[in-house]
């Protein structure tokens, strides 16, 4: 396997480096302390956005009719890796154009492409996933929010839970059950649902990982026309499949993990910490995570630019990536000491922001038993 970039790559990557250092503002690092669900994130991905699709970067791997270039996904990959490493100035961006666009692109209608698309690709809109509910979490088959057909309408009742992103949001890509009688995966449907629908609310969830990240999202009596009906109505388990198995892997935590590596590393040895051989094995055993996780989301890539259909190596390279990341957040603290202790510290941040990577888009245990299921053929008792 050949795993050098091609010259073309390389300079891509080398643009995008010139980009962000002339982009980002000089507190950058206090704006993207919160995550992508901060309030100064959030404002500043819409505008940070709209430059990056004026250069055709946004949406590159995009088919051309959709906005795109027609690149592979390895360009996407690059630039994927080189936001998060920086941390992620596209905000909640980066889901519309690693999974909410391309569902669409799939599984939408020719209005809902004409109207979803175009905004997606200039970096004009926000997007929320309306997954989790209280009584569900991360077993997404167990959903009771309902959306009963009445008419040219549905009308949404319910709630969900852990939401990220959606203060701002301007649109949510809903799970509903519409079959009442249903249970499991079987009648489920996705709706694009705007925000501003009369009926839904916002609820802030206070949490240790930082501000704005969780929310609550109730439904009363939300009144929607049918025509947001994404895919065939009680068949919305395939198309949430097919979203999460570029979701899985469309966050590059390890790039992120890897600056952060980098620099717990230097600061280990300004302190003399690198005589420890207990503290170079951390290291070094973290970097190994690190390059393991890249490694397994490749191979997820390689799979994805030869047309080939997803495996369970999606759920590997996820296990991996969530790995390294809690690895290294954990080993700030240590390296860092009593310092970690101040809030909103170098180590605390990354420590905190690292705890969400294992509940996001599936918890890992949910992972594991994927990978039980469907790499290691074990039975289900």
């Amino acid at each position: 396997m050949e795993f050098n970039w091609s010259p073309e790559d390389i300079e891509h990557r080398r643009e995008i480096r010139e980009f962000l250092d002339e982009e980002l503002p000089d507190n950058w690092e206090e704006i993207s302390q919160h995550g992508p669900g901060g309030d100064s994130q959030a404002a500043f991905s819409r505008q940070f956005c709209g430059r990056m699709a004026e250069k055709g970067w946004l949406t590159q791997h995009w088919p051309g009719e959709y906005g795109g270039r027609d690149c592979e996904p390895w360009r996407h990959s690059i630039v994927g890796e080189e936001m998060w490493a920086i941390g992620e100035p596209r905000g909640s961006q980066y889901m519309n154009v690693n999974w909410i666009g391309p569902a669409i692109m799939h599984y939408g209608t020719q209005a809902q492409k004409q109207l979803h698309l175009p905004k997606i690709s200039a970096g004009d809109v926000l997007w929320c996933q309306g997954f989790s509910e209280p009584e569900a979490g991360s077993d997404l088959a167990a959903l009771r929010t309902r959306a009963e057909r009445i008419g040219d309408n549905y009308v949404i009742n319910g709630s969900k839970i852990w939401t990220s992103y959606c203060n701002h949001a301007d649109y949510i890509f809903l799970l509903v059950r519409t079959d009442p009688s249903s249970s499991r995966q079987q009648g489920i449907s996705v709706l694009l649902v705007p925000m501003d629908t009369p009926g839904i609310e916002v609820r802030e969830i206070p949490s240790v990982v930082g501000e704005r990240y969780f929310h609550e999202v109730f439904f009363t009596d939300v009144t929607v026309p049918a025509s947001v009906l994404l895919g065939e109505e009680n068949n919305g388990w395939g198309v949430v499949n097919y979203a999460l198995q570029f979701e899985r892997i469309g966050a590059a935590r390890y790039a992120r993990a890897a600056v952060t590596l980098d620099r717990l590393a230097e600061v280990a040895a300004e302190r003399g910490m690198l005589d420890d051989p207990i503290v170079v094995d951390r290291l070094g055993e973290a970097r190994a995570l690190c390059e393991a996780a890249r490694v397994l989301v490749y191979k997820v890539i390689d799979l994805r630019a030869k047309d080939q259909p997803p495996t369970a190596d999606t759920q590997l390279a996820r296990v991996l990536s969530t790995t390294c990341d809690n690895a290294i957040g954990r080993l700030a603290l240590e390296i860092f000491g009593p310092e970690s202790r101040e809030y909103a510290s170098y180590a605390d941040n990354n420590f905190r922001l690292a705890m969400t990577a294992g509940v996001a888009v599936g918890a890992t245990e949910v992972q594991l038993n994927l990978i039980a299921a469907r790499f290691l053929k074990l039975p289900r008792e």
